[in-house]
């Protein structure tokens, strides 16, 4: 019988985690509002920050694409993981030991077997141990020979897990194989190939680049060739694999992240040996694409790790260099092919808010060239002395004419025109055009005209592409809830939205003493009957001593809120679950100093509505004299309820 992991392990698991520190390795968050945070959605493409997650409550939810949930469908959708393999990986992080149980019941631990994914991983992480190994032995001195003549040692291999590939058919599938690999867990993997003759090692006498995901989990290799008689190509990388999508996979992003989010810069190059000359050099925000072109899925790895919000102040420049709103800065060699992916890298730059340059070293060489010829000082200089983005696209295509002739001019102005015309920033596009006037020498009017023209037929680019709709495999985006229009049905979604993210001050201001009638919207009333059923939000409460927000403190019926609000989600339909995580990740209108007023302010508002409704209904039974009522009983109730108002408004 298949094993399942217990329902006490994924709670643990649940518990243990820390949902910012999860989502914060995949999405610069920024504080959003008392005790919420948020960032750029890492499951659809979008400029202004919509995805907020909730660290107490361990609750993320996009209000642009409508994707939510725990911490577990975080790492299940992020990383493409059934749910077992996403609990144990967050178990593996948080050192949770994990139990599991069979049909009959009875427990063991831990399982025998861990996921696809994870033996992939594992793999990948034993192949890069072997490899690292064999960058020692006598047969890899070309290879060391290479890493010396770019200025790397031993450290610096060391740093960056750099091996060598040996030249036999099959010494790694050897190795993997006696310690537990199948020939095909190898296969599908992209360690082994299979031919004629069977498996045999896809690497074979090269120099060799792990390559890691932004968790720093080993899913593929970049590898380099040697010698001369090898008649592969240059550089081979891991194919696709459940693991690795070369489309999404950026080098060195594992080391570079954490300067990338604080610096608010990244730099891109083309080549592993760039990216460890730049970090060496002092540049650790620099990250390289692995045997592709810089597209849009690297756009919006970079744009999450960045923080790139419309909202910023983009492109703003202070005297340091630095711009306010971040900046991505590409570096490619000075020939003509490094020109032509600098053009095409400028096909991405309008994904971009921070404003984006290009560094090209006068000499024609790249990173790691300029560091071995002059030093780690000369690599930071090209760095600096970095072209704008836009400036660069336009003289580029300048540089295809003959300016000196009237024909040149108008043929230049043909080519730049359309350049200019994509800035999105009116005020920037404006400064360009009269910029390009100079350039060609024409009058600033006619120039001006020109690029209008162009960019009236590129209206696309000024706005953002509207939500995929269901065909093709597309996800279709759920748009939020809206915010009642009605201010009785908003004053109740403030109330289950402070309840929810702050159950120890909502019991404080006597939210589980509210009647269920006080809730006129029926969705209202049912989630407000959910978190009843699960105990009220006393039973998330903390008890004494506990922190004074609900989230890893334990109630005074020993449950977390982070538990207790799990069994909230239980006991609602899917679509209501979606509203639920909406209203705990939502942003209060109160800052932390006036949190406790703001519950109080909003309960009791709405005990106070609750018992206006019920005083006119007992008023309109007490006038139609209906021979059912008892009119002694109907105004005694009367006169209790018009005493607890008058109480209510009294305090």
């Amino acid at each position: 019988m298949a094993a399942r992991l217990t329902r006490d392990s994924i709670a643990q698991v649940r518990e243990a985690s820390r949902i910012e520190e999860v989502v914060g390795e995949q999405v610069s968050l920024k504080p959003a509002g008392v005790g919420s945070m948020k960032g750029l959605c890492p499951f659809h493409d979008e400029r202004t920050p919509s995805f907020h997650v909730r660290p107490q409550m361990g609750l993320w939810h996009c209000f642009g694409c409508g994707e939510g949930g725990d911490v577990i469908s975080f790492v299940q959708r992020i990383d493409h993981l059934p749910f077992v393999e996403a609990v144990e990986r967050l178990a593996g992080v948080y050192n949770v030991q994990l139990a599991y149980e069979d049909d009959g019941g009875a427990v063991s631990r831990p399982r025998e077997e861990p996921g696809r994914r994870q033996r992939l991983v594992e793999a990948h992480r034993a192949a890069a141990e072997f490899y690292s190994q064999q960058l020692l032995t006598p047969e890899a001195s070309k290879a060391r020979e290479f890493l010396a003549e770019r200025g790397f040692d031993r450290s610096a291999a060391t740093t960056f897990g750099v091996g060598y590939a040996p030249k036999g058919w099959d010494n790694l599938m050897r190795h993997l194989s006696s310690r537990g690999f199948t020939q095909a867990e190898l296969a599908a993997g992209g360690l082994v190939s299979q031919g004629n003759r069977g498996y045999y090692d896809r690497f074979r006498g090269r120099l060799m680049w792990p390559i890691r995901d932004v968790a720093g989990d080993v899913i593929g290799f970049g590898a380099r060739k040697l010698y001369d008689d090898d008649p592969g190509p240059k550089y081979l990388n891991t194919p696709e694999s459940p693991i690795y999508h070369k489309a999404q996979v950026l080098y060195g992003i594992d080391l570079a992240k954490k300067a990338i989010a604080s610096n608010r810069q990244v730099v891109v190059v083309e080549g592993y040996t760039d990216v460890m000359a730049c970090h060496l050099a002092g540049i650790t925000t620099a990250v390289a694409t692995c045997g592709t072109a810089f597209g849009s899925d690297h756009v919006r790895v970079v744009r999450r790790l960045l923080g790139d919000s419309a909202t910023g102040a983009s492109g703003v420049m202070l005297s340091s260099g630095r711009t306010i709103g971040g900046e991505v800065v590409f570096t490619f060699d000075g020939d003509e092919a490094g020109r032509k992916a600098a053009m095409r890298a400028f096909g991405e730059d309008q994904a971009f808010a921070a404003q984006t340059f290009v560094a090209i070293s006068e000499e024609g060489l790249d990173p790691c060239d300029v560091r071995v010829q002059q030093g780690d000082a000369a690599l930071a200089r090209m760095l600096e002395k970095k072209s704008p983005m836009f400036a660069f696209a336009i003289r580029s295509a300048l540089a295809q004419v003959n300016l000196t002739t009237a024909e040149g001019r108008v043929t230049g102005l043909d080519l730049a025109a359309p350049v200019v015309a994509t800035i999105r920033d009116y005020a920037l596009r404006s400064e360009y055009a009269r910029q390009l006037a100079g350039w060609l020498g024409m009058d600033p009017g006619d120039v001006r005209a020109r690029v209008g023209q162009e960019s009236r037929s590129r209206r696309r680019y000024a706005e953002e592409p509207p939500p995929q709709e269901d065909g093709d495999g597309a996800p279709r985006r759920r748009r939020p809830t809206p915010i009642p229009d009605d201010p009785v049905a908003r004053l109740e979604r403030q109330v289950l939205e402070v309840a929810l993210q702050f159950p120890a001050q909502s019991a404080a201001a006597g939210f589980d003493a509210l009647d269920p009638l006080a809730f006129g919207t029926l969705t209202h009333r049912a989630i407000h009957d959910a978190i009843r059923a699960a105990g009220g939000v006393a039973a998330a409460s903390p008890g004494p001593g506990g922190p004074a927000q609900g989230g890893s403190g334990q109630g005074g019926s020993g449950q977390s809120a982070t538990a207790w609000l799990t069994e909230v989600l239980a006991g609602l339909p899917e679509e209501l679950g979606t509203l639920v995580r909406e209203m705990t990740v939502a942003t209060l209108p109160t800052e932390e100093a006036n949190l406790d007023s703001y519950a109080l302010g909003v309960i009791v508002g709405l005990r106070r509505l609750g018992l206006t409704r019920r005083i006119a209904d007992l008023r309109a039974r007490l006038n139609q004299s209906d021979p059912a009522d008892d009119p002694r009983a109907l105004l005694g109730e009367l006169q209790t309820l018009e005493g607890e108002r008058h109480r209510l408004a009294a305090s």
